[in-house]
């Protein structure tokens, strides 16, 4: 598994820092509908990037949208995806009995709040 710096708490924090708007969670979700299609399109279109830093328009473009949406809404609704993931895929590995076990890494990472000017 790659292993990285970016984490969904820092996703979070740094969405919340910049685009915080719980009044507008219905025009988040309707933004996020709208990526989904994007996404679909540049899926069915198999849109990569014809060089390297070239994202727009792309499957990895849309991606982050969708993501970055999904991330808007959960705080919005005050939730902590880092909690809310480990008792989700529990429910799933009882289901669907994957034989894959959900075991983050133990280490506990520092959340920093990100500051607004390091941009989408």
């Amino acid at each position: 598994m790659k292993t990285g710096t970016i984490t969904i708490g820092y996703l979070q924090d740094y969405i919340r820092a910049k685009d915080y708007r719980p009044e507008l969670v219905k025009d988040y979700y309707l933004k996020l509908a709208e990526e989904c299609g994007e996404l679909a399109r540049a899926i069915r279109k198999n849109l990569r990037p014809s060089e390297a830093g070239q994202v727009k328009e792309t499957i990895e473009e849309e991606l982050w949208d969708v993501v970055y949406y999904a991330l808007a809404i959960a705080n919005c609704y005050g939730i902590d995806l880092e909690q809310v993931i480990p008792q989700k895929e529990a429910l799933n590995n009882q289901k669907y009995a994957s034989g894959v076990s959900f075991a983050p890494p133990a280490k506990e990472i520092q959340r920093e709040t990100p500051s607004a000017s390091d941009g989408q």
